[in-house]
């Protein structure tokens, strides 16, 4: 059955003391939404709707940088998650197959266990995710029926008795599309809170004959951002996850702690990470590559064999082939490396496309900006580029050319030519002498006045 999607992201998050939205907060280098967003895709969903409020402009375009044919309604004001919800209604009231309610702020939920919810479907009407919580404090509670679940109970309008319970309400819900838009649009906001709970639709589906039920999931995955403070331990507890799956997963960590991994980082197996490397948003890493230690990449592939690092930056558009090797203090950026080329040190390449097994000396920099626009520079394969050479682009450097240390490339280099850009050294026999005397006497004269 097609599944649809809710996804609530409204909040200001105010406890955040922030003017952002608290969904568009980063984790792992990603928004919260991402998360909440990545956990579902497994499921291929066919629709998406994200339900935004506070900074809807910014919530939308993040949703839809993620999957562009995410759809967005506006929860102007914030009468509860069951409205919230109900904002949703008019794309989605009549859609086929199932439903599932998740939060933005919420991003350790894990597929598998929304495809446990799905399952349980097949038992029960409505079906809510849960957790037993070692300190329940205001969660709030699901209310057992035997097997099935009669009620869940929000914190402020328990009794002490359901206050006891240490089953909570993490808020996930799974229904068909048809019966969650019945059933909320029947909700009332007769409560402590004044406010239209989604969770009151678990009474209203049993009053009607439905069945409820629950799938358990383990209360790390229910964790919910709130605060700064929250964010980092949740910040904590991804790196944990990441670097204990990449390990398992037969990559070599050299001092897991040090290295941070974005949400969407793939390393694949016999790669070797060194220490202190972060990995910014969009980076795959193949099999039997190596980073180094104080790297920093985003954006970037990294092919079979190649080597970067130490303290190497590849950022967004850095694409290296098989068995490339980059040094240190080398920055690349919007750059295609082809099979063997060596950039050993110091140097930049940025809008440029260097041919397979060219060898690039220390201190080159690709020219690549004007001012205004970016400029492209091509260079072919068994180049020899001499250290300090200044590319400045648009330029191209034919096959098996070589340019001279020290040059300012402003033409193109044929192929298997050599370039030579720079001035004729003059030398003056004992003028240095005479000049630091001059030198000299002049501060002498400055200090005596």
């Amino acid at each position: 059955m097609p599944v649809s999607l809710i996804i609530l992201a409204a909040g200001q998050g105010t406890r955040m003391n922030s003017e952002r939205p608290k969904v568009l907060h980063k984790l792992a280098a990603a928004p919260l939404l991402h998360h909440a967003m990545a956990a579902a895709r497994a499921l291929d969903p066919a629709r998406t709707v994200v339900v935004a409020g506070h900074g809807a402009e910014a919530v939308a375009k993040s949703a839809r940088a993620f999957d562009e044919t995410a759809e967005i309604v506006l929860q102007d004001e914030q009468l509860g998650t069951g409205h919230a919800v109900a904002q949703a209604a008019p794309l989605l009231a009549d859609a086929p197959g199932e439903a599932i309610v998740l939060y933005g702020d919420t991003p350790f939920i894990r597929a598998e266990t929304l495809e446990a919810m799905l399952e349980a479907r097949a038992r029960h009407a409505v079906v809510v995710l849960g957790f037993e919580a070692r300190d329940p404090g205001r969660y709030g509670r699901l209310i057992l029926d035997g097997d099935s679940l009669a009620r869940i109970v929000e914190y402020k309008d328990a009794s002490d008795a359901e206050r006891a319970v240490t089953l909570c309400n993490s808020g996930v819900i799974c229904a068909s599309a048809k019966d969650l838009f019945t059933l909320v649009a029947d909700l009332s906001n007769d409560n402590a809170a004044g406010e239209y709970y989604l969770t009151d639709i678990v009474a209203l589906a049993r009053a009607r004959g439905l069945s409820a039920g629950v799938v358990i999931c383990d209360e790390a995955e229910t964790l919910g951002i709130n605060t700064r403070a929250q964010l980092a331990e949740a910040e904590a507890e991804f790196q944990r996850r990441a670097r204990a799956e990449a390990l398992e997963n037969g990559v070599t960590l050299t001092a897991p702690d040090t290295v941070f991994f974005a949400l969407d980082t793939f390393i694949g197996r016999d790669a070797v990470i060194g220490p202190n490397v972060i990995f910014g948003p969009g980076v795959t890493i193949e099999s039997e590559a190596e980073i180094k230690g104080f790297c920093h990449l985003e954006g970037a592939h990294v092919s079979r064999g190649a080597d970067v690092g130490p303290f190497a930056r590849l950022r967004p558009g850095a694409e290296l082939a098989e068995d490339v090797h980059v040094g240190n203090f080398v920055e690349i950026k919007n750059a295609i490396l082809d099979e063997g080329v060596k950039v050993g040190h110091l140097t930049y390449l940025g809008d440029a496309h260097i041919g397979e097994h060219t060898n690039i000396g220390a201190g080159t920099v690709t020219c690549n900006y004007d001012g205004v626009m970016k400029h492209r520079t091509v260079i072919g394969k068994r180049a020899f580029i001499g250290s300090d050479t200044m590319l400045v682009a648009p330029v191209t450097v034919g096959d098996g050319a070589l340019t001279g240390s020290g040059s300012v490339i402003t033409e193109d280099v044929p192929p298997e030519a050599v370039a030579i850009g720079r001035a004729r050294q003059v030398t003056k026999p004992g003028l240095a002498t005479k000049l630091m005397d001059k030198l000299r006497a002049l501060k002498a004269a400055k200090q005596k006045g």
